[in-house]
């Protein structure tokens, strides 16, 4: 990246290099291998580890995807189970195409968590700690990409995409706000604002005005310039403006056959884009899939939500495996909590945090693993009780450690600790890595 204090030199060299193609010019893009090149150099297991988490907002129904229980008369759920490619493991057949791609993925079918509201839910989902008032905590994205950094890279490398409401959108937490993910409403059609309103001569002026500001900002108020982000954010904004990184975005040069295969709603670009962001050397992307929260006529919409997600996943797999991809890059695809085990009077399912659901692989992380089970029938008077007095499932697993394998498998240790603005020392993960999920 440019240098905090570089954007006059910046301008200096793109001047001098007459460079000046998109918004600033095609900046120093050219001295870097091309994009393709990179990614050529960039695969198998040797390549540096990205993750990319596939974000179920609103809650998946454990029933209706990962860990369906037809053979059960108590539940109302009407999906079939499936055969996979892992022996023993079968699905909803709301996931066909997934079905296919099981012998890269493991499923732990006995989450856990202590929160069972959305926002604070989601919160602990993205964090691995529950909401607390005293300190913000970074998404496990954001550590990732704080803690594997891509020197080599020119746009951001933690991006968040296809979201809606913001508590679903990884933060940065005490790390900063420079590692919260950059944020693609609409994935595969480029980037909005990247390209200058005005021709090269004229925007050139406009950033030595800008610069030339700065500086005497700076000169007077050293200590509150340094504590802002406005030059860092300026300088990156530059590069990026000009870099060929930004080819990951689009999706113009892939084939109809290619983009048809993942699906075209946001989401499905969404993954796509996510391949392509990856294979640049993103270290952590998200991907977001809303509409999950099924308090009414839930069979209905959880089945077209695996419409959306089913052929969206299963490419995502498909091409990370073909294009030598997947030993680098963990895949993990959760909510904040699973639905409950029966239908409400509304013929939908509310809000279940204590066995849910969560598909991961990819990285290093054990394949065709089957952890955990839930109770498939439940008495009449079981939709009585508080969700907290249910008994949790076989092999409960918790989130904080989940989160320590996954940070584990990257390379990094869960007990590190890292110490907040005011001192305060907090590991990166509390939980304990899961030794079923780590390849003998």
């Amino acid at each position: 990246m440019v240098p905090h204090s570089g954007l006059h030199e910046l301008l200096r060299r793109i001047t001098r290099r007459d460079v000046l193609r998109v918004s600033v010019g095609a900046g120093l893009s050219f001295l870097l291998p091309t994009l393709e090149s990179r990614a050529a150099e960039r695969r198998g297991a040797e390549r540096p580890k990205s993750l990319i988490t596939l974000w179920m907002a609103g809650g998946q129904s454990q029933l209706e995807s990962w860990d369906p229980h037809p053979q059960s008369s108590q539940n109302g759920s009407e999906v079939k189970a499936i055969e996979t490619t892992v022996s023993g493991l079968q699905i909803a057949d709301t996931l066909p195409q997934m079905a296919e791609q099981m012998h890269h993925l493991s499923v732990i079918r006995s989450m856990v968590s202590k929160e069972g509201d959305h926002e604070r839910g989601t919160y602990y989902g993205l964090t691995g700690y529950r909401p607390d008032p005293s300190v913000k905590h970074p998404s496990v994205t954001a550590v990732a990409a704080k803690f594997l950094p891509a020197r080599e890279l020119e746009i951001p490398s933690h991006i968040v995409m296809a979201g809606g409401d913001g508590f679903t959108n990884p933060r940065g937490g005490y790390l900063g706000a420079e590692f919260d993910a950059f944020r693609v409403p609409d994935p595969g059609n480029g980037l909005v604002n990247l390209q200058a309103p005005v021709e090269d001569s004229r925007q050139s002026r406009r950033l030595e005005a800008i610069a030339h500001l700065s500086d005497r900002f700076r000169q007077h108020r050293r200590f509150q310039s340094e504590a802002t982000l406005h030059n860092k954010v300026t300088d990156q904004a530059l590069e990026m403006m000009s870099s060929e990184q930004l080819k990951a975005f689009s999706l113009e040069d892939e084939p109809t056959a290619v983009r048809e295969r993942y699906g075209t709603s946001n989401f499905g670009r969404g993954c796509l884009v996510a391949r392509r962001l990856v294979e640049t050397g993103v270290r952590a992307v998200q991907v977001t899939l809303p509409g999950f929260d099924t308090h009414a006529n839930n069979n209905e919409g959880q089945r077209r939500q695996m419409e959306i997600l089913d052929p969206a996943f299963a490419s995502l797999m498909m091409d990370l495996h073909d294009r030598d991809l997947l030993d680098s890059t963990i895949v993990l695809c959760m909510g904040e909590f699973g639905r409950t085990p029966w239908l409400n009077p509304l013929q939908g399912r509310d809000h279940w945090p204590v066995g849910f659901s969560c598909v991961l692989g990819g990285g290093g992380i054990a394949a065709g693993r089957i952890i955990g089970e839930t109770n498939s029938e439940f008495a009449a008077e079981d939709r009585e009780r508080r969700v907290t007095d249910h008994q949790p499932p076989v092999d409960p697993v918790s989130l904080p450690d989940l989160y320590a394998t996954i940070l584990h498998v990257l390379g990094l240790d869960p007990a590190d600790e890292v110490y907040t603005p005011i001192g305060r020392p907090i590991k990166l993960a509390e939980g304990t890595p899961l030794d079923s999920l780590l390849r003998a």
